[in-house]
């Protein structure tokens, strides 16, 4: 396996595999890989050429500093389950230095209002930092396509329109949220929760799933206030939001549009870990 730790000596690899009109594939994370990751990684392995990995976590993109200082972090796991699925796939993984050369801090971007709701709500700054990191690793990695999960679905919404308003000469991959056998989604975050709290965290697939089920049936005020108490019975649960909103612009809606596609969307602290999720409805 190749391991880059400085812009530059990625950047002649890159070069070099342009020149031989090599397909590339870049799945950007910050480390503590599992099963989800992986199935990025998998796809990308089967329509590129090249799989490009990043492994950085990006401190901006956090507004909360024990979150940053707590992020689960072992690089030396990550490499083997990369080489486990292939011992040609690039790694890339830098530290804050390389990626942000003067002041840490994020760009300013303009997502359209899709950062308005939800997580652009709750985690100020957050959608930023997302863009800033996404914006220099594109500059520098120059791929074909690029891999994102389902799961951030906000953040892989403005990862599209980053991408088309920097007219960045990629695809945007959408992936399938991976769970656990009981619903809940995989996430780094979950190596924070103990055995009762990942008990407890399926119940915010059970409500979404409750949506999904009940989306076409009855209207979406009286979805929200079922969901509300049903999360309610649960003291560790303590909800910030779950919210129907549109695909195209992630606006939350109590009114249904047969034209438009809608996805529940929800977000919670479990035993001091917060947690998102969401689920098409339809």
């Amino acid at each position: 396996m190749l391991v880059f730790k400085s812009v530059s000596a990625l950047q002649n690899h890159i070069n070099k595999l342009i020149s031989e009109r090599k397909i590339i594939g870049f799945v950007p994370t910050m480390g503590a890989l599992h099963a989800g990751h992986l199935s990025l990684v998998e796809k990308s392995l089967l329509e590129n050429d090249c799989t490009i990995v990043s492994v950085f976590v990006n401190p901006t993109q956090f507004n909360n500093s024990n979150d940053l200082n707590t992020y689960p972090s072992n690089i030396i796991r990550d490499k083997k389950l990369l080489q486990s699925l292939d011992n040609e796939i690039v790694l890339f993984h830098p530290n804050s230095k390389e990626i942000y050369s003067g002041e840490l801090k994020s760009d300013h971007f303009d997502f359209d209002n899709l950062d308005q709701h939800m997580e652009g709500k709750y985690r100020e700054g957050h959608f930023q930092g997302v863009a800033t990191v996404v914006n220099k690793l594109l500059l520098i990695v120059k791929s074909d396509k690029i891999y994102f999960g389902e799961k951030d679905f906000q953040q892989l919404r403005i990862i599209e329109n980053l991408v088309v308003a920097k007219k960045f000469n990629t695809k945007v991959i959408r992936c399938n949220t991976i769970r656990q056998d009981d619903g809940l989604a995989l996430s780094s975050r979950n190596n924070k929760l103990d055995i009762s709290s990942k008990k407890t965290a399926k119940y915010l697939f059970k409500a979404l799933s409750f949506a999904k089920e009940n989306f076409d049936t009855l209207d979406i005020t009286n979805i929200e206030e079922k969901v509300n108490r049903l999360l309610a019975k649960f003291p560790q649960i303590k909800l910030d939001y779950f919210v129907i909103a549109d695909e195209r612009y992630l606006q939350p809606t109590l009114k249904r549009d047969k034209k438009k596609k809608y996805r529940a969307f929800i977000a919670a602290d479990i035993s001091g870990v917060r947690l998102i999720d969401n689920i098409k409805l339809y």
